[in-house]
């Protein structure tokens, strides 16, 4: 039994919470909080109680009623109690509690502000010290930190502390993100950041091997002052080759909103990464590295930052300078040095766009998605997808180049331009209708933009097209397999009895992303005379592993066995309607490997 579990606290109910986090704090023999955080008082929370018969809208408008005139009440104890009160009739889940009291529109905030102070400090019930939390979100101020960082030690309520303290201590908000993740490499830069020991937070942050933590880019970078520590060691050619791997995961739209956005002293680190880069050995790696930074600046979310005018052209143009000016030759099997090659030049180059749009494909490189491939669109400069939707990459270049979705005529035509990371159906997509008015493309009719409606887009046509065919007669970006599969799917689209013959229709042919040399085909299957009592539709995969040879013969030996065999007889079964796959014999795939 752990010393902790010796010292359970005889706190009464009427404990507050505050006090409580800081008595189990303060009886942990190595003043380490636990991974998940101090169990609750009363031990695990009861099951949330739910409210499944209210909208959004309906919830809304009842913990208005509820908590908007308590709120205004002069008196910040009088109006907690009876906030505690009103809570429990309310018997609705903490986080839509919290969700609904921070859009609360407030008749006397300072009111409200003391009120969620007499929450935080004295409140007993999860639920309302977590309405005092969210009213902090927008309320609270520097005094209310220590008191917030007390509270996030509990199970519970660190999600309503990350939220409270991000507007007001970023490292503190950053350090509960962390612990709640923590792995055995983050416990020592926690350890380390909490000593305040600046050369082992920075041992500690160096220490980071495993790829799956980099995700937590910008809560790593604000928990360890990656700022300050570039200031005090501008010239740390391994504090640079990491800054600017956190810079680059940070600028990712893989799991949704670019971090980089949100990164306060995200410009200040890119000149200093950028003004010191020379110390970096010029390895393939750090070469690599700092193309991969160039296109964030070019065409990423950083193009979103606050810069001044003409300063990040100016980086661009230092970067090129430490770029070898020719590519290397490639070499067989050198993926990295592949990559480099193919996209050395692109966010070098100078163009007088004007008022024209521009693509540029970009195969991201570093990720945990080895093989992403995104279609950036710019106007003015601006990445339109980052800019006006942000929750996701932009769709591939196969959907919205070689599909000729992006083509403009006199019939409007709406277009998905990226969908959320997370699926469309949970959080959304981002639509324009594009439409050629006289000498003019338009594209309007903005659907699933986050913010203000974008306003209509009107380009010159002549430039729009020319623009529009070069992007589409651009393959420098693709390597052999991917070129493979896209021949594939042009010779699909062109001849789809070939799939048709089978009963089968095109879902996907790209490349598998963990593994870019091997292109996958995915079909579905719908009989048309399924047998009695069946229906709905099978899933198969076709994978060709990379045999090195040309991928205009590759392609066309795959049209040309889609002549003759049915891929129902030799592709892999990927699942769909358990009915019809046990009327035709097919297994269901195995399950997945938990890691």
């Amino acid at each position: 039994m752990s010393v902790r579990d010796e010292r359970e606290p005889l706190a009464p109910r009427t404990t507050s919470l505050y006090d409580y986090a800081l008595f189990r704090h303060g009886i942990e023999p190595d003043g380490r909080v636990p991974r998940k955080g101090f169990p609750l008082p009363d031990g695990p929370p009861p099951p949330e109680p739910g409210r499944n018969d209210l909208t959004w809208q309906q919830a809304q408008a009842e913990v208005t009623d509820a908590l908007t005139p308590l709120l205004a009440d002069p008196d910040p104890v009088r109006a907690a109690e009876a906030v505690h009160r009103r809570v429990a009739e309310l018997a609705m889940n903490r986080p839509s509690l919290r969700a609904h009291t921070a859009r609360l529109a407030l008749a006397d905030e300072d009111a409200a502000r003391r009120t969620a102070r007499q929450l935080i400090r004295t409140g007993t019930d999860v639920a309302a010290v977590g309405v005092g939390m969210a009213l902090l979100i927008r309320l609270g101020e520097p005094e209310d930190v220590p008191c917030l960082k007390a509270l996030g030690m509990l199970r519970g309520l660190e999600d309503a502390a990350i939220a409270a303290l991000d507007p007001l201590d970023r490292q503190a908000a950053a350090l509960l993100v962390i612990r709640s993740r923590e792995s055995g490499e983050l416990t020592r830069l926690t350890d380390a950041v909490a000593s305040g020991d600046t050369e082992a937070t920075r041992s500690a942050l160096l220490s980071l091997t495993d790829e799956s933590v980099m995700w937590l880019g910008r809560r790593l970078a604000e928990a360890a002052d990656l700022h300050g520590l570039l200031r005090a060691r501008p010239q740390d050619a391994d504090l640079l080759a990491l800054t600017g791997r956190l810079l680059h995961r940070m600028a990712d739209q893989l799991d949704g909103c670019a971090a980089i956005v949100d990164y306060l002293p995200a410009r200040a680190v890119y000149e200093a990464l950028v003004r010191h880069a020379d110390r970096l050995p010029p390895t393939t790696q750090h070469r690599s590295l700092l193309l991969s930074v160039a296109l964030d600046l070019h065409s990423g979310p950083a193009v979103l930052l606050d810069w001044r005018p003409g300063r990040r052209r100016a980086l661009l143009d230092a970067l090129d300078g430490l770029l070898p000016a020719a590519a290397p030759e490639p070499v067989p099997g050198d993926r990295e040095a592949d990559w480099f090659r193919r996209n050395r030049q692109l966010p070098f180059a100078r163009a007088e766009d004007g008022d024209r749009p521009r693509w540029e494909v970009v195969v991201v490189h570093g990720s945990a998605d080895s093989s992403a491939v995104e279609a950036r669109i710019l106007a003015d400069g601006v990445p339109l997808v980052a800019a006006l939707f942000g929750k996701g990459r932009g769709n591939p270049p196969e959907y919205l180049l070689d599909s000729g979705r992006l083509r403009a005529a006199p019939e409007p035509r709406e277009v998905q331009l990226a969908e959320a990371y997370c699926t469309e159906g949970c959080c959304g997509a981002l639509y324009v209708t594009i439409r050629r008015d006289g000498d003019e493309v338009v594209w309007d009719g903005w659907r699933g933009a986050v913010g203000p409606p974008p306003p209509p887009y009107r380009f010159d046509a002549a430039a729009y097209d020319a623009e529009l065919a070069r992007a589409e007669r651009d393959h420098s970006w693709c390597w052999p397999a991917r070129s493979t599969a896209r021949l594939i799917a042009a010779g699909l689209r062109e001849r789809p009895e070939l799939t048709a013959r089978w009963e089968l229709s095109q879902l996907w042919v790209g490349t598998d992303w963990r593994n870019p040399d091997t292109v996958v085909l995915h079909l579905r299957y719908e009989p048309s005379a399924p047998p009695p009592g069946t229906g709905g539709s099978l899933s198969f995969h076709w994978s060709l592993p990379d045999d090195d040879g040309p991928p205009r013969d590759r392609a066309a030996a795959v049209l040309r066995r889609l002549e003759t065999d049915d891929p129902k007889a030799f592709a892999t079964f990927g699942g769909g309607n358990d009915e019809l796959a046990r009327a035709l014999g097919y297994r269901p795939p195995p399950p997945a490997p938990q890691t």
